[in-house]
């Protein structure tokens, strides 16, 4: 135990007498830990914001979208275009037990004026179950009633942003704004959500009963419906959802099982696994590439050990004369790359974690150390340390005493 201690003191000694030398050794250490701890950070950060994100779309939300159906790589009927009609979606609001709600949508983009102050957004006609599919709560005021649905009522609820760029810090509520040519009464402003998960501004919207929209702002056929949104009765039920408006929807519009149909449908469990899927494809990448820079770090150890047992031939001639086994000389060695691994494992812990604190701040996500990856890169450094430091040892340990003793 004596003669361990010793050799620990000896290479405690050795790494502060070259400290320059010592610091250049582990900064492939140092960089290598302080990537894997960093981008493991930003990944389960990145992950759960993303995840944030989707659940923000809605309620255990399936989107039905209309597609063109090809038969035999041709269109089933010459120009006709897909489309979802409104009686779709009660069809699927009666008929499929594991939907809760649906809402049919219309959407456009255009300029939306309040006084001297324009906005260009996105509008959306739909119904009153918007609010519930979508999980979106009125922040300030209130939606509109079925009274205003049945009678084309021109009023809107407005997203935060366009409340923002219109009216300031003041209360929107009460307030006409012109869409086109039509003066249309705000009735409310909606919570923020924030970004999208594939990017854009969700609170830049305004929402206005879908007949309404129809009558004054995109004039289609009656009953036409851009898209459906759908809320399943819980998660666990989605797919059983998803299943029922397929038969339901295939029924009506009269698609046999061997055609592609005209409608395709999205559900927040596919972006949530594709997204989950991207990132663990980046994770691996980065963790890989901070692998690499671990095992150039290793190598850069070896060659700093390999040249300090030549410089120091002459002390290990006369520790071995002296008494010294050549087990106490491997230890002496063995112990100096192991501290140079671990103390280059330490200073890339603190440097990731002041970039995953960096990184928190400028992002806006929840970041943290994560014990796991911290462990991981720690024992890795530990390890490449003896891997690495493991041959310098063994020669040192294996010099003739004599040939040591003369040597200058």
């Amino acid at each position: 135990m004596g003669s361990f201690l010793t050799g620990v003191l000896l290479a405690l000694r050795a790494i502060q007498r070259n400290g320059l030398r010592a610091g250049l050794t582990v900064l492939g250490i140092l960089i290598g830990v302080a990537a894997v701890v960093t981008v493991t950070a930003l990944g389960s950060g990145a992950r759960e914001s993303v995840g944030s994100q989707i659940s923000s779309l809605g309620s255990n939300m399936i989107i039905i979208i209309p597609q063109d159906s090809n038969a035999s790589g041709a269109r089933s009927q010459t120009g006709a275009r897909a489309k979802l009609t409104e009686d779709d979606g009660r069809a699927i609001g009666r008929e499929a037990v594991s939907i809760l709600a649906y809402a049919p949508t219309l959407r456009a983009s255009g300029q939306v004026v309040y006084s001297d102050k324009n906005a260009r957004t996105q509008f959306i006609g739909t119904t009153m179950a918007f609010f519930s599919v979508r999980n979106w709560k009125v922040e300030r005021g209130e939606p509109w009633t079925e009274y205003d649905e049945t009678a084309k009522t021109k009023v809107i609820v407005i997203g935060s942003t366009v409340a923002k760029d219109l009216f300031g810090e003041a209360d929107p509520v009460g307030h006409t704004v012109r869409i086109g040519r039509y003066a249309y009464r705000v009735l409310g402003v909606l919570e923020t959500k924030g970004e999208a998960p594939f990017g854009g501004d969700q609170d830049n919207l305004i929402l206005m009963p879908i007949a309404s929209m129809r009558a004054r702002v995109l004039r289609t056929p009656p009953g036409q419906a851009g898209m459906i949104l759908a809320s399943a009765t819980s998660a666990e039920t989605t797919d059983r959802a998803v299943a029922q408006i397929t038969s339901i929807l295939r029924q009506r519009h009269k698609i046999p099982d061997d055609r592609e149909p005209d409608f395709a449908l999205r559900t927040q469990k596919e972006f949530q696994a594709m997204q989950d899927t991207i990132y663990s494809l980046l994770t691996v990448l980065l963790v890989c590439v901070a692998a690499i820079s671990l095992v150039v770090g290793g190598i850069g150890v070896m060659n700093i050990m390999l040249v300090s047992v030549t410089e120091r031939t002459r002390e290990i001639g006369i520790r071995m004369a002296i008494g010294a086994r050549e087990g106490d000389i491997r230890t002496q060695f063995l112990v100096e790359a192991v501290a140079l691994s671990l103390i280059g494992g330490i200073s890339g812990t603190i440097v990731g974690g002041i970039g995953i604190y960096g990184l928190s701040t400028a992002l806006g996500w929840k970041m943290g150390v994560d014990t796991t990856a911290l462990t991981l890169a720690l024992g890795t450094s530990g390890t490449t340390g003896i891997v690495f430091g493991f041959f310098p040892a063994r020669r040192a340990s294996r010099l003739d005493p004599i040939q040591a003793l003369r040597h200058e």
